[in-house]
């Protein structure tokens, strides 16, 4: 008797239908599933076999084929234990229900338990998209599927609920994920208040938040580098509910999604280690996974130490800064990831940390400070748009008591910067200053007189190339975003060219 349950197969970040077909046919005892499977769904059929018995039901001693339609279509992954289940309880007569409009998605434990799986959510989307109306996921992930509207989700916790509901004996009842649940941070960051000095690169910190402009930041060993950084998410705009899907998309497809949290509300903040390989930070892998620069999407992406990382790590990152996403190309395909982020870069100056240093003399020789700065290459430099020192924070400020200005404070006039791109770039696909184009900086950079003026002396003196003159206009029109001005005056391009690299790194 053949019998076919519908499952979901993840490709990048979207789900793809599966026809699982069970056929059950007379012969020696055997267990065989085709269709392009990797190792962790043929191993579904001693799970399966496990599950079924411990579940009150007899496997059947027969040869038993399971094909995973359509046969071109990796297959990777525990979801398919359960519909693989089903499927024999169906083709053996154990069990009778019409499945045809029910997706069912769950890993199975060896007592019939159905456990956490990754990727529900783009799953349940796909079921809303192709017109399923129900959805069989395991019960500790029904929060993350009920996300998803337009669906009837059923949280089951074992493989005998699920016979059950499939006779009708039970109907459970679907989540309501509760609006205050958005509300709950992923992790706390430090606030600006309880950062002594450094207000410049405060400062700094709010325009790259306002702007969402990459940014370098230099100094000494104990200056504050890592904190300062740590800092930027606390003042950044809370994630918009599109933005939100789209991170806990991404994060439920690399099952780093807590169980404990439906929705990512909290920006992602990622600080990978220097050691880090390209297709760690970019993705990568026989199945394709989302690397960091995925996982920071619509957040910050820290690299501490940035000459540390290998030459050929960094490079591997010129793109994705410019376009937004990083496409992964395999022998079978390629698969697409978004990687709209913020780069966050700290270094020092030299190796031993001191090279300009008015407190303590630098110990590298000339030629070992030169080959350190150039292990970071110009074209990488040249798609970072601030570059701020960092000096050593003298006594007087460490021992004041008083607390500076607090993230919450400086969060509002970054979001209400936020605001005024967001009616600026109203139906593009723009989201702040940082990602325009030469044509968007022609029709939105508009200067006066002496903000020209300004801008023209600085070219001639610095010998700014064409991408330095629109970073330094996208920088300047969001100072004044910061200061709800709708023309770009000279105080606004003298702030921005302070953010141009003083020397050569």
């Amino acid at each position: 008797m053949l019998a076919k349950v519908i499952s979901c197969a993840l490709v990048g970040l979207e789900g793809a239908l599966v026809e699982v077909e069970v056929d059950i046919a007379p012969g020696l005892p055997n267990f065989f599933v085709v269709g392009l499977p990797d190792d962790a769904v043929r191993e579904a059929r001693e799970r399966a076999r496990a599950a079924v018995r411990n579940s009150g039901f007899t496997f059947p001693m027969r040869r038993v084929v399971v094909n995973l339609a359509p046969a071109n279509l990796k297959k990777e992954g525990p979801a398919y234990d359960l519909p693989i289940a089903v499927g024999i309880l169906l083709s053996s007569g154990q069990l009778e229900a019409d499945v045809s409009q029910t997706l069912f998605l769950g890993e199975l434990s060896l007592d019939g338990t159905l456990r956490h799986t990754s990727g529900i959510l783009p799953m349940v989307a796909l079921a809303r998209q192709m017109g399923l109306p129900n959805v069989i996921v395991p019960e500790t992930d029904a929060r993350e599927a009920a996300l998803v509207g337009g669906v009837r989700i059923i949280p089951l916790s074992s493989l005998s609920q699920v016979a059950a509901y499939l006779r009708g004996e039970i109907s459970p009842e679907a989540p309501v994920v509760a609006a205050d649940e958005s509300q709950i941070p992923e992790y706390a960051s430090v606030d600006l208040a309880h950062i002594k000095g450094q207000e410049h690169v405060k400062r700094a910190l709010e325009v790259a938040a306002a702007g969402g402009h990459n940014m370098v930041m230099s100094g000494p060993p104990g200056s504050g580098k890592t904190l300062l950084a740590r800092a930027l998410p606390s003042i950044l705009p809370p994630l918009t509910n599109p933005e939100a899907l789209e991170v806990t998309k991404i994060y439920s497809v690399s099952g780093l999604l807590p169980s404990d949290t439906p929705m990512m509300h909290q920006r992602p903040f990622r600080s990978p280690h220097y050691t880090i390989s390209n297709a760690g930070l970019v993705g990568g892998g026989h199945w394709p996974r989302p690397g960091e620069i995925s996982l920071s999407h619509r957040g910050v992406l820290f690299l501490d130490e940035l000459p540390e990382f290998g030459h050929s790590v960094l490079e591997v990152l010129r793109q994705p800064l410019e376009d937004k996403v990083v496409t992964i190309s395999r022998a079978r395909g390629s698969v697409t990831f978004p990687a709209n982020f913020m780069l966050i870069g700290a270094m020092n100056p030299c190796p031993c940390g001191y090279y300009g240093d008015s407190l303590r003399p630098c110990t590298c020789a000339p030629g070992l400070v030169s080959r350190y700065q150039k292990r970071i290459s110009g074209p990488f430099l040249d798609r970072m748009d601030i570059f701020v020192e960092v000096p050593h924070i003298d006594y007087d400020k460490l021992s004041d008591n008083r607390l500076g200005e607090s993230s919450s404070k400086v969060q509002q006039r970054v979001t209400a910067a936020r605001e005024i791109q967001h009616k600026r770039f109203a139906g593009s696909k723009l989201v702040c200053n940082a990602e325009m184009t030469p044509a968007e900086v022609r029709a939105f950079c508009a200067t006066d007189d002496s903000a020209q003026s300004l801008l023209k002396a600085a070219m001639n003196q610095m010998h700014l190339s064409a991408r330095a003159f629109h970073r330094i206009l996208k920088l300047a029109l969001t100072v004044a975003d910061l200061e709800q001005s709708e023309t770009i005056r000279a105080q606004h391009i003298a702030e921005a060219i302070q953010y141009r690299p003083r020397r050569t790194v």
